[in-house]
């Protein structure tokens, strides 16, 4: 049996040089050979690709968007929405390869990873027309070598397409028939098919839920149909997801690989206020999880002669020194030194924020600099706000994971069906089986009894309530907020002072590879997104238009 880490690194090598530009998708010169296509060794690169790429939107961007962080260093992009177009290179060339495997699969009589083929197709497809709107979808995938310049498809068409190629897949894994997988090789589950058949099924729901405004009787009918089946992912053992190895810097924690013994490329990112606010409104017991307290806490003193003071004390001693750095205030504080510093609310002219947890506003003109920080720049980490907890400096762990579909998701997602009155189930029910799954998965389903009944926990029957708490699950798998606050509205996700323009955005901007290699089809693609007002400045090829999903329905603005 091949060991995974030997598995993922022989199908990266074999993968590794296939092109980046959607114009070469049937032209594969550095690719697999066809004819010595082997379905095993594919399957694990595959895997650790898409799951991957789909991590590394929640680092690179998607957590910013909806608001779970924000910078301090180099955030005009994350922070204030100030995006470049963006290529999707590496989603089709993926694609092309897993329709190797596919067609491989189908030949040679494998039908678990044939129905694995079409998930990763529609997850793929999902992620593409999600983000940017019309896509080549039917000719993309052609083998017709001489379609260079494959035509864009509407996004109606492609998400159809998604929810079939999810429906032939749940029915070739409800046959429970594995022939041919090595369990090693599946980095996901590891060879069991029926937890396979639940993904299958919660993509369904992911998918149709998306287009619960445009088409909401196709919607409704997807979503019926697996809830009756009742095969779907609803424990923490099912979820989807890919553990890092932490063997290679390809292949560890994204944020890990920016820490270094002063934590300098780690320390630049800080959880956003309105994330840290909702988290400190209910005694969220995740917050301890995923936040660490600042280390040096505010403390108002109306005494004082001076706006603040001139250094930190240390168990109430004042210390010689204004600040540390970070690893030198850690070794401290894991002794159990505690840091505060003082400051006079009325000479220094406004209030500070004095809590142990301290997030960044979104959209700050100088974020390095909230708070007072005493050393802004990007030489010393800002004291007086709060970071990530350490374990997001490791290379792998319990939590550290490319997370595809959690249990928490699918159950919200059911919580939302019940509340529009679509299933027949308990909204309520539904909903605090999210809640309790997301504790659960995070270490601390022992307070949920404590935590569900909180004011600004328990449900209340509105789709605000659900959305709210299923945006704060989706931690490190942002990309499924900001497409819910897309299509909801919710949460009250607002721009900040300083955004490019005074909404969030609503898609990707399609890349220059498109828009020299394929540029009739490109243009027609701009030319179907709905110009807004916030689309002035790059035009309708802006991330501010909107594409098919959302026209018409006047959301999230």
């Amino acid at each position: 049996m091949i060991n995974k880490s030997i598995a993922v690194a022989i199908s990266l090598i074999l993968l590794g040089g296939c092109g980046k530009q959607l114009t070469d998708l049937n032209v594969n010169p550095n690719g697999v050979d066809p004819s010595n296509a082997n379905v095993n060794i594919m399957l694990p690169g595959l895997l650790s690709k898409i799951s991957g790429y789909y991590a590394e939107l929640d680092n690179s961007v998607t957590s910013g968007v909806v608001q779970h962080m924000q910078e301090d260093g180099w955030f005009t992009a994350y922070n204030h929405y100030v995006w470049a177009n963006r290529d999707w290179g590496n989603w089709y060339s993926t694609l092309r390869d897993n329709e190797l495997m596919l067609s491989t699969a189908q030949a040679g009589g494998f039908p678990m990873h044939e129905g694995i083929g079409y998930v990763l197709r529609a997850f793929s497809f999902g992620n593409v027309t999600d983000l940017w709107g019309d896509a080549p979808y039917i000719e993309a995938l052609s083998a017709t070598k001489d379609i260079i310049k494959p035509k864009y498809d509407g996004q109606e068409v492609i998400y159809k397409g998604i929810l079939e190629d999810l429906k032939k897949a749940a029915v070739i894994f409800k046959n429970n028939t594995n022939t041919g997988i090595i369990a090693n090789n599946d980095l996901v589950y590891q060879g069991n098919i029926n937890k396979w058949h639940r993904l299958a099924n919660s993509l369904i729901l992911r998918y149709a839920m998306r287009l619960s405004e445009k088409l909401p009787d196709l919607a409704k009918s997807y979503i019926q149909e697996v809830y009756a089946e009742g095969i779907y992912i609803e424990s923490i053992a099912n979820e989807a997801s890919v553990q890092y190895l932490g063997n290679t810097s390809a292949d560890s924690w994204y944020l890990a690989a920016q820490f270094d013994s002063e934590g300098s490329g780690f320390r630049r990112r800080k959880i956003a206020k309105p994330f840290i606010d909702k988290l400190l409104s209910s005694n969220d017991p995740r917050l301890t999880v995923w936040v660490a307290p600042v280390h040096c806490q505010w403390v108002e003193d109306y005494t004082l002669t001076v706006a603040v003071e001139p250094f930190v004390r240390k168990d109430g001693v004042p210390q010689s020194y204004v600040s540390l750095t970070d690893v030198q205030y850690l070794a401290e504080i894991s002794t159990g030194a505690k840091f505060t510093r003082r400051y006079n609310p009325t000479l220094y002219g406004s209030k500070l924020d004095t809590g142990l947890y301290v997030g960044i506003p979104v959209g700050e003109i100088a974020p390095d600099s909230y708070n007072n920080n005493p050393t802004p720049g990007q030489v010393v980490e800002n004291q007086h706000v709060s970071q990530l907890t350490s374990m997001y400096k490791a290379n792998t762990g319990e939590y550290l994971k490319r997370r595809l579909a959690t249990a928490a998701e699918t159950l919200f997602i059911l919580a939302e069906a019940a509340q529009r009155g679509w299933i027949g189930g308990n909204a309520e029910t539904f909903y605090n089986d999210g809640v309790k799954l997301s504790l659960q998965a995070w270490g601390k389903e022992s307070a949920y009894s404590t935590f569900i009944v909180d004011s600004n926990v328990k449900y209340n029957g509105s789709l605000q309530r659900i959305i709210e708490q299923k945006w704060i699950a989706s931690w490190n798998c942002s990309v499924e907020a900001w497409m819910d606050f897309r299509r909801t509205g919710y949460p009250a996700i607002v721009a900040g002072p300083s955004s490019a323009e005074p909404v969030v955005p609503v898609r990707f901007i399609y890349g220059n590879n498109e828009l020299l290699a394929n540029e009739d089809n490109a243009n027609e693609a701009i030319a179907n997104l709905q110009e807004t007002p916030y689309s002035n400045v790059r035009g309708r090829n802006s991330q501010w238009s909107k594409p098919w999903l959302l026209q018409g329905t006047n959301k999230p603005w």
